[in-house]
């Protein structure tokens, strides 16, 4: 039995969340919102584009981005592409083509080899992210992929969108969200440029000998000795230092102490010092909740800490609701949701299913005044195995926006409130076949143990 009232925030090797004022976060909902806004920053780009994306695909859309960037490359704008070798390993041919053309700097991360990779250790270690940062200054998060949002790459067309989300914001958080592409984009640079060259893959190469490999070299070595604040007339971002040190002398950075406050956090998960900081940023929240939570994530297979935290915010009160997908995509991943129901509404928690469309929102919002968006689900992958971002925001009209989004998607879904439902939906042996293939694939990954 629960006994009402919150449980400890999570111990880990994350920090708490370093809030900043002046984002200015926008929402932006599906790609109807998403795409114009991220073109016309392009567009408008002077000095810098970096961009990195799960998918990058060719349908109309996305090359119309890929023009876009191609376009400021040819007028002087350094242009920075960076990829997932799954998400986007059907594009690679297309888009480098294009890109090296043009200009642009375009890079795989972690190729997929198709069948050798599925059972290798650590492979599926992804870059999920889908970042943008236009100038050092106008930066964009969120799940939105860069394909058209009725478009899926297995499934084929649909008559509607997916429901998903992005965030434009600016300022002194989109130098810090430039630094830490950066960070990945050298990273890459210098562990994969030796099997990029025997591959004969796309990206730059640090043990060859042209200028532009030297210039690499160069980079990598500055490392550490540089002012990590760009200027806002979009001078370049070097980095010196993890941004969250607060030290940076023209941070506007405050600890959320009043609603009337506009803050906001770049929250990011790798596997070295930040391995559970999305996970934990939920878990705080959702400790603090006093009214309602509301959750968005089409995958949904959380840990025992964060499931106690839903169960144990369902037992002092508080409205929680959860909103997963209903038309599936991947069967495996709706089966790992559904094995998770019965424990949840015994909780009472409600759930509901997306049915209209395909669900690839990944959001929530606490009692209207936390909210984040992002590209991390709340499953084993996103949560203890692939790169992921996520903005944080602690802002009364952004939260109450994307509650009221969320609000009108719920009223259009199934609620899961009857036993015959939930009996088609999580049969008796779906919850242990379930827990045991999610161990495995966690050990597989290289994860965390003992979660599940």
């Amino acid at each position: 039995m629960l006994v009402p009232g919150p449980v400890p925030d999570p111990a880990g090797d994350d920090q708490p969340l370093d809030w900043t004022e002046g984002a200015l976060p926008r929402l932006l909902p599906y790609g109807a919102a998403f795409f114009p806004a991220l073109t016309q920053a392009i567009y408008q780009a002077r000095a810098s584009i970096w961009l990195q994306t799960y998918i990058f695909h060719t349908d109309d859309v996305a090359l119309g981005i890929a023009s876009a960037l191609c376009d400021a490359a040819q007028r002087g704008v350094q242009v920075r592409v960076l990829v997932d070798g799954l998400g986007s390993g059907a594009s690679i041919d297309t888009l480098s083509s294009r890109f090296a053309e043009a200009g642009v700097e375009f890079m795989v991360f972690r190729p997929w080899r198709k069948w050798p990779d599925v059972v290798q250790r650590g492979r599926w270690r992804r870059l999920h992210r889908k970042l943008c940062v236009v100038d050092a200054h106008t930066a964009f998060i969120g799940g939105i992929n860069l394909i058209d949002d009725r478009l899926d790459i297995h499934h084929g067309w649909s008559a509607q969108p997916r429901l998903d989300y992005a965030v434009q914001y600016q300022g002194h958080l989109a130098r810090q969200t430039q630094w830490v592409m950066q960070r990945l984009w050298l990273r890459t640079v210098l562990a994969g440029s030796l099997q990029r060259r025997l591959r004969k893959l796309p990206g730059p190469g640090v043990f060859d000998t042209s200028p532009n490999q030297r210039a690499y070299w160069q980079e990598l070595l500055d490392w550490g000795n540089a002012n990590p604040s760009a200027d806002e007339d979009g001078a370049p971002l070097r980095p010196d230092q993890p941004a969250a040190d607060a030290a940076v002398p023209d941070r506007p950075r405050r600890t959320p102490t009043t609603l009337a406050q506009s803050l906001s956090a770049l929250v990011v998960r790798d596997n070295f010092a930040q391995r559970r900081a999305i996970e934990h940023s939920y878990i705080r929240a959702i400790n603090r909740a006093r009214h309602r939570v509301l959750i968005v994530s089409p995958y949904f297979y959380p840990g025992r800490d964060f499931r106690q935290a839903l169960k144990h915010a369902a037992a002092r009160g508080v409205q929680v609701k959860l909103l997963l997908q209903g038309r599936i995509d991947y069967r495996m991943a709706a089966w790992a949701a559904r094995a998770l129901y019965g424990e949840m509404l015994r909780a009472g928690v409600l759930i509901f299913e997306y049915t209209p469309a395909y669900l690839h929102a990944k959001v929530a919002v606490v009692d209207e005044d936390w909210a984040t968006v992002g590209s991390s689900n709340i499953d084993p992958l996103s949560l203890l195995v692939n790169l992921e971002a996520n903005l944080a925001v602690r802002d009364r009209a952004f939260a109450r926006e994307l509650a009221a989004h969320i609000d009108s998607q719920i009223a259009r879904s199934l609620p899961i409130n009857t036993p015959a439902r939930l009996r088609t939906r999580a049969p008796w042996w779906l919850r242990p076949f379930v827990a045991v293939a999610a161990r495995a694939f966690v050990a597989l990954a290289g994860g965390l143990k003992n979660e599940y």
